[in-house]
């Protein structure tokens, strides 16, 4: 056991290590300076944010030059979650590394409106559209007793990171990887089939608006996976026109969106044949995921 000075000089050297990097970054403009500060040292000196505040722990020379390394990488604004290459999702971890798109609490309204649905249906079969880190299809495997969730994605190494994330979590008998282009195969697989519900999170942002973007969005997440093509809303036309061959009767499409989309993506669903069921709002009031029913 240390001696109650050693304690002291321990405790007090950490304050003034997270003071200093708590000040550069937020001179960097990073939006939680402390917090990331905080995480970024429990990850170097290999111990937990709790352990920081509670124990004076030893910053060894290997710990502090790990830490600068974290450190200046955040400054630079790379997302932390690049940085300790993982994410809480849904309340499991997630890895995430920048070929994937980091994910985010908004997406949680999406699963629970998932699970819900999937709730009411025994077996389902799920197209999760643009999985990425798979966090949305494995989410909802988890949580769902019985499901069997395809996960698409047109990148292969977005899927490489899908499939750790599915042995992560022990998901490889519910969560199958398919490289995909919405709803074309483009593994030299068969068809996707059809599914009961399809739930997809794509991208969304349009081009023109790259220049409004935090740094850590524009600079570091992949673009394939924030924009869509020529306009915001071409993912969604897109599904909406392959939803109604794609579903099984009594069948569930559910699509987050972005601020101010939901009227639009809700009438390519109507004008696709489909049945508007209804649009959640995010805890900020914002409408983020449009429902509907073949």
């Amino acid at each position: 056991m240390a001696a109650p000075n050693d304690a002291e000089d321990r405790r007090a050297r950490l304050l003034r290590v997270l003071e200093t990097a708590t000040v550069r970054l937020a001179h960097a403009g990073v939006e939680s300076p402390r917090l990331d500060a905080e995480l970024m040292l429990a990850r170097a000196t290999d111990t937990s944010r709790s352990a920081i505040h509670s124990a004076p722990i030893a910053i060894s020379s290997g710990a502090a030059e790990r830490f600068e390394a974290m450190l200046s990488r955040r400054a630079a604004r790379e997302p932390i979650a690049y940085i300790l290459g993982s994410k809480e999702f849904y309340s499991l971890e997630f890895e995430v590394t920048p070929a994937v798109l980091i994910p985010r609490p908004e997406t949680e309204f999406l699963v629970a409106a998932a699970l819900e649905f999937a709730a009411e249906h025994s077996g389902l079969r799920v197209l999760d559209i643009g999985t990425g880190s798979g966090a949305i299809a494995i989410s909802i495997a988890v949580n769902a007793a019985r499901a069997i969730v395809v996960a698409a994605d047109i990148s292969p190494d977005a899927l490489a990171v899908a499939r750790r994330n599915v042995a992560r979590h022990d998901a490889d008998g519910s969560v199958k990887l398919r490289l995909a282009d919405i709803f074309e195969p483009l593994d030299g697989g068969g068809a996707l089939g059809n599914f009961d519900l399809i739930v997809s999170n794509p991208p969304y942002i349009e081009v023109s608006a790259i220049d409004s973007l935090a740094p850590e969005v524009r600079d570091f997440e992949p673009p394939a996976a924030l924009f869509s093509g020529a306009g915001a809303l071409e993912c969604y036309t897109r599904i909406a026109g392959g939803a109604g061959e794609h579903l099984n009767r009594g069948g569930a499409v559910m699509v987050e969106v972005g601020a101010g989309q939901a009227e639009a993506v809700g009438a390519l669903f109507r004008e696709a044949g489909l049945h508007l069921t209804g649009v959640i709002n995010d805890l900020a009031g914002i409408a983020r995921v449009v429902t509907a029913r073949v």
